[in-house]
């Protein structure tokens, strides 16, 4: 079994599990109404691989392959019992550096509602308490105006540009770097989020 994985995060009305098949009536409704807002921020393959997933069912089963092998956890973001998005954490590294990146999408009928800070600290509390991680970085286009928005909130440090770092729909897109280390956040990254929520002025 994959250290940390499978797991549920909860706070309030929002609940992270681990994505599952028969999410696929569901993913598929919000998918495709979604598509005009998610669609100038979803990676895109430059090149046709014959491996790559066609299907919603060969998604989930790569993501499971991924999650046992240790590179992986792919949750399902689940608002109010409804399926609204995911949250993955990919790339996991172990050795002497210990990192992984984080990325989501959300449904915008629930976005602007603070769920994606909650899920992204809930999920980066996670990688370091229970998966054993030292780092966390998400890696954001710098037009995505609300994607930016959560690792401000979150207080994610910059590290700078990465020039034509992922393909993002249809070309080469450069991408900001924002990154968290353990020590930053000794009592979590939630317990911050929630603390900033309550703050006077905020």
């Amino acid at each position: 079994m994959t250290r940390g994985w499978p797991a549920r995060l909860r706070e309030g009305s929002l609940e992270l599990r681990p994505l599952r098949l028969r999410d696929a009536s569901a993913w598929r409704e919000v998918r495709t109404r979604n598509a005009r807002w998610l669609r100038p921020w979803e990676a895109t393959l430059p090149i046709a691989e014959h491996d790559a997933p066609t299907t919603y069912a060969s998604l989930v089963r790569r993501l499971r392959s991924e999650a046992r092998e240790g590179r992986s956890l792919p949750f399902a973001l689940v608002v109010d019992g409804a399926f609204a998005g995911q949250v993955t954490v990919g790339g996991i590294s172990r050795g002497s550096l210990l990192c992984a990146y984080v990325g989501y999408w959300i449904d915008e009928r629930v976005a602007g509602r603070g769920i994606m800070p909650t899920a992204v600290a809930l999920v980066t509390d996670h990688c370091f308490r229970e998966v054993g991680l030292h780092r966390v970085e998400i890696n954001i286009r710098p037009e995505n105006a609300a994607s930016l928005r959560v690792v401000e909130k979150l207080g994610f440090r910059p590290e700078g540009l990465r020039e034509r770092y992922l393909h993002i729909d249809g070309g080469w897109r450069d991408h900001l770097t924002f990154a968290l280390c353990a020590e930053e956040v000794p009592d979590g990254l939630l317990a911050r989020w929630r603390a900033s929520r309550v703050a006077p002025g905020t």
